[in-house]
């Protein structure tokens, strides 16, 4: 039996048009920082990417910086800052604020959360934007956003990894974290990724095409269907977030005493990649710290699986996964009867 993927929000297949995109721009030798035309045509490929970037979240090629991720984007957008969150914050953000009692000037707001995939309202004036999982999935753009800085990353959308970009509204300053060159337009210095930039910009042109065509509805009837097929039959089964408007592609559940980490191995075994929440926690299955911010117990925190999927889900694997699900679930009732 050939595997199935339903682990999207921690990375999304990679698209064919970043595929493409990142092959032709192996062949540019130049530096983008280099004035000859080697290096202009390497700063081509990454000024391209900006306005792809740019365009697909609603901003300007300058409101753009390149970086390794969404891990040091939010560092960037951070440091220096008083900001204030919530437990439902990613790793990368977290850290970085609440830490000590001090005055806190700004907000750090997640607008997806990528383990229950619950959506919130950025309100005006938030500090900061996590976009991450928000982007490409649901309808965005950060100029009507109200925040004044974004962090988005490029595996979420189906470009590669190790590529990200921190968005800020003109007029708003970052303090930079690596000094030296001054790429960036001086925010952010290191010579540019340019393959991994180039197959960002083309997966982020492509992410939003494939929004504007419905496509994202699609793939929640899909998820709800999955849902209403395991409620069938495990009615006091916990699906968070479910009655609250959330992502399209994210089913987030537990049955309380069933370890999630038990779950992620026995569907590992049975051909089907799922996780216990956010990839961020060095390959450990941990109780989500974002239900137990809910109020949620350790049991029932450290019961709960995350299946996310995507466009090219079909309804034959989720009804495969369902089965294989429900005939763990029964030896697992067998065994505590």
């Amino acid at each position: 039996m050939s595997r199935v993927y339903l682990d999207w929000n921690a990375t999304a297949p990679l698209r064919t048009e970043a595929r493409l995109a990142m092959i032709a721009a192996m062949d540019c030798l130049g530096n983008p920082s280099s004035v000859h035309g080697e290096g202009r045509a390497a700063k081509a490929i990454v000024e391209k990417a900006r306005g792809q970037v740019a365009e697909a979240i609603g901003a300007s090629g300058a409101d753009i910086v390149f970086t390794s991720g969404a891990t040091e984007a939010a560092a960037l957008a951070l440091a220096g800052q008083d900001y204030s969150g919530s437990g439902f914050e990613h790793d990368c953000v977290f850290a970085w604020i609440g830490n000590e009692p001090r005055p806190l000037s700004q907000t750090a707001h997640q607008q997806a959360n990528g383990e229950i995939g619950v959506v919130f309202d950025v309100k005006e004036g938030t500090g900061l934007s996590d976009s991450v999982q928000a982007f490409g999935k649901i309808p965005y753009s950060f100029a009507w956003s109200g925040a004044e800085r974004a962090i988005i990353s490029s595996h979420k959308f189906g470009g590669p990894k190790g590529t990200g970009a921190l968005i800020i509204k003109q007029g708003i300053e970052v303090h930079p974290t690596l000094k030296g060159g001054g790429q960036e337009m001086g925010r952010r210095s290191g010579t540019e990724n340019v393959i991994g930039i180039a197959g960002m910009g083309a997966a982020a042109e492509a992410a939003q095409r494939d929004l504007a065509s419905g496509i994202w509805d699609e793939v929640a009837k899909r998820r709800d269907a999955m849902e209403s097929q395991l409620l069938n039959e495990v009615p006091d089964m916990l699906i968070f977030g479910k009655d609250v408007p959330r992502l399209p592609n994210t089913s987030y559940f537990a049955v309380p005493g069933w370890k999630a980490e038990t779950q992620v191995m026995q569907m590992d075994l049975a051909g089907f990649a799922v996780s216990a929440g956010s990839a961020c926690s060095s390959g450990k299955v941990k109780a989500s710290r974002v239900l137990k911010a809910m109020g949620y117990d350790e049991v029932t925190a450290g019961s709960a699986i995350r299946v996310s999927i995507g466009p090219s889900t079909t309804k034959e694997e989720l009804d495969s996964f369902a089965q294989a699900w429900l005939k763990e679930y029964r030896r697992f009732k067998a065994r505590a009867a």
